[in-house]
């Protein structure tokens, strides 16, 4: 169990670098550094004190060691130039194994304070390494709170999706285990930790009590460690992973820099479980896989998703958090993913609350589900569950507090029955034929789409007030104060009528802020609004700022909806909020207004095209009359 002291000493480290760190990625690195360079002297000490000779500090690098780098004679700025020279030059020190080189392998101090190295190395001070579980708990639990993510889509999964997914997966001692983007190791950590608990001598599966005989010998737990695997595409957060591993008691950690989308060297490397959380944006101009995925595709979502298919053993089994376009979007290497699932593998979908996976800074969120696959229990019945999670235990503000209404337990029984052979009735759960859902050639992955299609033979979506599923705000104190609008600032002024971005600011306060994004701008006196996702400052206080309840609607499909509204009344007829708030919309299920919104983009795109072709077959048109005359 973590301490409240060791959480304080945590929290204090992460306190002193927040100021020359802000970024909290970059804090994790700084304290992994650090605590690997302490437990590095911790070790050197014990082994004095055992009688043996120091094995880490030698050799030319006795002058780095840690007791050496706290001397209490040194000045503020010759500890700092020591500490850049140790973590600096510490991955050529040839008395240090690989995993430590690793660890040291790029490291730097990013900034040059001597006051804050000093407050910080005195708080790492009080870590010592025992190789015990409550290090590794600790460490976990910074990883937990700083909710590192990269730019590249990787977003933090809650500890507790992740024991649920390996709960349901249930992985074994003498099965290898892959997480082929595994950021922190958080997947592979959940899972070590649940064979643990599976040869405890105390319980086993079903909860009954075993004998002594099940627990894991100090053979079987070091075979068993060499079988999990991760990869990630981020040294700096595959150097954060090998420590995470090897706080809990992996002594050589494989934790591989590895492209899983584009290098080709381990493709034939085949895993019994797989556990993944794979990064969901895909860069612009898409990714460039090599050839031998079975979809083409050049979205990473989906490449991640045949990545896993393709390397699991023939009784394998996975469990895979994608976003919502996996489940629904229409395009052909989507469909063909889908369609591969279900003929191969797939035996249940849990759909997750919209909110679970918040973008980091409070960007937004995602809308997720979770595959699982299970090619032996597939190949058992004709139907696929769908699990509808509508509360994980915690609200889905950006805080994420614990509550008490929590779906995970019931939906964990309704899995374990389906493993089994066993329909679990529970309003959580759907059972869909596979035939039903391959009929449209579309492959739908959604359960709500199946039951709302049963409703759709019998009545209309149901009709909502717009003032139920917005809310608004005055933009009072986001009125841009100057009037010096120029083009190269960075701060768009909006208004609601015509001109919509009014110019160009930079001032710095009252910005509304980008966790709120995005939100619909309504202006009184016309039947006016725009659909904003970028931070900005406002012209009046006569505009209204409209926030959509994010776990009821999309307010892209209320955006579109609002203007189809706009379209079919009078157009002068001028709107107060009030009354606007009254009008009626049709409201389908949040799965389908997903869809909705993804096809009228689809739509818009191509129009965009097409507008663009014109133009271009218009200039085409025009320069022939000129090049004939002039020639």
């Amino acid at each position: 169990m973590l301490d409240q002291l060791t959480k304080r000493k945590i929290d204090s480290a992460r306190q002193i670098l927040v100021g020359k760190v802000p970024d909290p990625k970059a804090q994790v690195e700084q304290i992994t550094t650090a605590l690997v360079y302490k437990f590095m002297d911790d070790m050197d000490k014990e082994s004095q004190e055992l009688g043996g000779q120091t094995r880490f500090f030698a050799n030319g690098f006795e002058k780095y060691s840690w007791t050496k780098l706290l001397d209490k004679r040194l000045s503020g700025a010759e500890r700092l130039d020591l500490y850049v020279q140790a973590i600096t030059n510490m991955s050529k020190n040839p008395h240090i194994p690989q995993l430590f080189k690793d660890i040291f392998k790029g490291a730097a101090l990013p900034y040059n304070d001597a006051q804050t190295l000093n407050l910080f190395l005195k708080e790492i001070e009080g870590f010592t390494f025992d190789h015990s579980e409550d290090l590794g708990d600790a460490y976990e639990y910074l990883l937990n709170v700083v909710g590192t993510s990269g730019e590249a889509g990787q977003f933090r999964t809650p500890r507790h999706i992740i024991d649920f997914i390996v709960e349901v997966v249930a992985p074994k001692k003498n099965e290898t285990i892959l997480d082929p983007a595994c950021g922190t190791a958080g997947f592979l950590i959940s899972a070590y930790k649940h064979i643990l608990r599976q040869h405890d001598g105390k319980h086993d599966q079903t909860g009954e009590p075993t004998s002594a005989e099940k627990r894991l010998s100090p053979e079987e737990k070091q075979k068993m460690m060499s079988n999990f695997v991760g990869y990630d595409i981020d040294p700096g957060m595959m150097r954060i992973a090998i420590v995470n591993m090897y706080l809990h008691h992996f002594p050589n950690p494989k934790i591989y820099e590895y492209d899983t989308l584009t290098y080709e060297d381990r493709w034939d490397d085949t895993f019994d479980v797989i556990l993944a959380n794979p990064p969901f944006m895909t860069p612009k101009g898409g990714i460039r896989p090599h050839k031998r995925f079975s979809v083409q595709a050049t979205r990473s979502e989906v490449l991640f998703v045949d990545y896993i298919l393709e390397h699991l053993n023939i009784k394998g089994r996975a469990g895979i958090i994608v976003p919502e376009g996996v489940i629904f979007r229409n395009d052909s290497a989507y469909k063909e993913l889908r369609k591969k699932l279900v003929e191969d593998g797939l035996y249940a979908v849990v759909s997750l609350p919209q909110g679970v996976f918040a973008k980091p800074g409070g960007k937004g969120n995602v809308k997720t589900s979770i595959l699982f696959f299970d090619n032996q229990l597939a190949k058992k019945s004709n139907e696929i569950l769908f699990v509808k999670v509508e509360n994980d235990g915690f609200d889905l503000g950006a805080q994420r507090r614990k509550i008490d209404k929590d779906d995970l337990p019931e939906a964990l029984a309704v899995l374990d029955a389906w493993k089994n052979g066993k329909k679990y009735e529970s309003g959580l759960a759907l059972w869909i034929k596979k035939e039903k859902i391959s009929e449209s050639g579309n492959y739908r992955l959604s359960g709500e789409f199946y039951r709302e299609n049963v409703k759709r033979l019998h009545q209309k979506w149901p009709m909502v007030e717009l003032g139920q599923v917005l809310d608004y705000e005055q933009p009072t104190k986001y009125i841009v104060e100057s009037v010096d609008y120029d083009d190269k600032y960075t701060i768009p002024v909006l208004t609601a009528g015509k001109t919509f971005i009014l110019g160009y600011t930079n001032e710095k306060n009252g910005i509304f802020p980008q966790e709120k994004l995005p939100v619909i701008i309504f202006d009184d006196f016309t039947t006016a609004s725009k659909f904003v996702d970028f931070p900005f400052k406002v012209k009046s206080s006569a505009m209204k700022i409209l926030l959509a309840d994010k776990s009821k609607t999309n307010i892209k499909f209320l955006f579109h909806s609002m203007q189809r509204i706009a379209f079919t009344v009078n157009e002068h007829k001028r709107y107060w909020i009030s009354e606007y708030s009254k009008i009626k919309i049709p409201l389908p299920p949040l799965d389908v207004q997903n869809e909705i919104v993804e096809q009228i983009e689809t739509k818009e795109n191509s129009i965009k095209h097409a507008k663009e072709i014109i133009k271009n077959l218009e200039r085409e048109r025009d320069a022939i009359l000129v090049s004939r005359l002039e020639n």
